[in-house]
């Protein structure tokens, strides 16, 4: 067992762990808590870009979800009869602010179809969550601030608080480079002439939507909705007008330009995530379902099913 979680594990055992707080469901719950703020969206890009080739990495918010997945098999002879593999997981959640914590739940196997071959499934799914967390732990940016953290709480000498660090970190892997300098980069209003932010497209752009579209479009204006305040990040908006909306949403997205209003989303959506929003003037419809209760969405994907056009992609967690 990772010493950094002896004795600080809780668990839960409940239909729901507490969804809004921790937005993970039931069976096993890991936390523990670290006394280092966490706050910096810069910081928290750097953890993503040291580890994400180490780990499947993701984030909304607050929260950086670290993944690690790995694959059994119930014989070794991929040729011989009756030869099954499946590929696992376990995600780490680190919810980031004031103080950090960092958050794991087993599943069930049934997840992920019920291979009951599988031996010590919860076993190591513990091992891998703690792994991940020590590995986060001694390698990222969170190493330098709880070193900080021993310095200034116990009185250790900087020499001394890291080797407090590796003792409690026992499961780390050795990641090189996952320290890259946090770089602040601001959103902002996207130019008319760069390629992903040309003229109105002559009625809707064919679907489906760009799941690259972060990286292949620029960052623009966010959007605040004034019913409740929830700020909706957008990609390849040009301005404030109407006629290139670009993508709206950071795990709920809609390519409005894609859009072309039937409503089938606002229809499907169980938890009410989207509401009419009028755009007068665009090209493909005069409104648009607005994610505005993004952070409500429960990831069921009936809305990106149910799109014709095609124009929605929900970021699912995994866990």
């Amino acid at each position: 067992m990772s010493l950094l979680l002896k004795d600080r594990i809780y668990t839960m055992e409940s239909p729901t762990a507490k969804r809004g707080v921790y937005p993970l469901h039931g069976y096993k719950l890991g936390l523990y808590r670290l006394p280092i703020k966490l706050e910096d969206p810069a910081e928290m890009k750097s953890i993503m870009d040291g580890l994400k080739k180490t780990f499947a990495m993701d984030t909304f918010a607050d929260r950086v979800f670290v993944t690690y997945n790995w694959t059994e098999e119930n014989m070794p002879d991929p040729d011989a009869k009756g030869y099954q593999k499946v590929n696992l997981n376990v995600t780490v959640e680190i919810v980031t602010g004031e103080v950090v914590d960092m958050i794991y739940q087993i599943f069930p196997i049934e997840k992920f179809g019920d291979p009951q071959w599988v031996k010590d499934y919860r076993k190591k799914a513990d091992y891998y969550a703690k792994m991940i967390i020590d590995t986060i732990l001694r390698n990222t940016i969170l190493a330098d601030k709880m070193v900080e953290y021993f310095v200034k709480s116990d009185k250790l000498d900087p020499d001394a608080a890291l080797q407090r660090l590796e003792e409690i970190t026992p499961l780390a892997k050795i990641v090189p480079d996952a320290k890259p300098k946090p770089k602040a980069e601001e959103p902002q209003e996207a130019v008319v002439g760069q390629v992903s932010v040309g003229e109105a497209f002559d009625g809707a752009k064919p679907g489906p939507i760009d799941v690259e579209y972060k990286s292949h479009m620029p960052p623009t204006i966010p959007y605040t909705v004034p019913s409740n305040k929830n700020v909706i990040k957008t990609w390849g908006r040009k301005g404030t007008e109407t006629s290139r909306m670009g993508v709206w949403g950071e795990f709920v997205a809609v390519d409005f330009d894609i859009c072309v209003a039937d409503g089938a989303c606002i229809d499907a959506c169980p938890v009410q995530v989207y509401e009419w929003f009028d755009t007068p003037g665009h090209p493909a419809s005069e409104k648009k379902p607005l994610m505005a209760r993004e952070p409500d969405c429960i990831f069921c994907l009936a809305c990106e099913g149910v799109c014709p056009p095609q124009a929605i992609k929900i970021f699912q967690r995994k866990s």
